[in-house]
């Protein structure tokens, strides 16, 4: 039988841990193509290059027998650059992207290149998953999760995402032992308490340093942030409709027909 045609991306950069061992668990399934950023863009959201060009380089980073390019775009354009010039046509099973060094959970899948670039790719109609875990350091340790990730990967493709064709995948940084397992949640509603600190540069001009803490307001059991701290793999699906609904009913009064 043909293996799944699995992408991988992420939004680390090539040489990043994640990415390498996301790869470990896709061989074991599929066959992967990897299609990474030359450098970090973690925080780049659904960007794209409209106003440079993309530079895009085959590379041997991962051994002869995995075909793996770099990318000098974001997350997104890595996905556009696979689906139109790289795949020409073929149309992978799987999109996965990660394993991000660090958390992707509540509003943070806005700003995440890690969750956009799985995006993207299900908004071309590819079941896709963004993997991420709770460890911002580059000596992460992704041993524990790599069981859980290979499972999420082996469900979707034997059971399809459905209507979502996306999903959050959060991983706690606990020893395998200390993982309860796995949870169906909700986005949590939680964020950032920004602050920026003011200094200046050596030639005297003012710049700011974006910093902050993160805030939850939401302690619903059924919530990502929830389950992390308490010791489960969060999988919130998700999808790309931003409407809200039950708001338009209110705004009824500002519709009318000027034709």
């Amino acid at each position: 039988m043909t293996k799944p045609l699995i992408l991988i991306t992420n939004d680390d950069g090539l040489f990043a841990p994640g990415i390498k061992a996301l790869l470990e668990v896709v061989k074991e399934i599929g066959t992967p193509i990897v299609v990474a950023p030359d450098s970090p863009q973690s925080g780049k959201g659904h960007a794209i290059s409209i106003h440079d060009p993309l530079r895009l380089n085959k590379v041997d980073t991962f051994g002869e027998d995995v075909e793996a390019y770099e990318c000098s775009g974001t997350p997104v354009d890595c996905v556009k650059l696979a689906r139109n010039v790289i795949l020409k046509g073929r149309v992978p099973d799987l999109c996965v992207s990660g394993i991000n060094h660090g958390s992707n959970v509540a509003i943070n899948i806005l700003y995440s290149g890690t969750m956009s670039a799985a995006m993207e790719a299900s908004l071309e109609g590819i079941d896709s998953i963004g993997f991420s875990l709770l460890d911002f350091t580059f000596e992460a340790d992704f041993e524990a999760g790599k069981p859980f990730v290979k499972e999420i990967i082996e469900y979707t493709l034997k059971n399809g995402l459905g209507e979502s064709k996306l999903l959050n995948v959060n991983i706690p940084k606990l020893p395998r032992n200390e993982i309860k397992g796995i949870k169906i949640c909700r986005q949590a509603n939680a964020g950032w308490k920004e602050d920026f600190v003011e200094n200046t540069d050596p030639t005297g001009k003012p710049y700011f340093w974006m910093s902050g803490e993160f805030v939850n307001n939401d302690k619903g059991k059924d919530a990502d942030v929830w389950a992390l701290e308490n010791g489960y793999i969060s999988v919130v699906p998700c999808m790309h409709d931003l409407t809200a609904y039950r708001a338009i009913a209110g705004l009824s009064d500002l519709a009318k027909d000027v034709s």
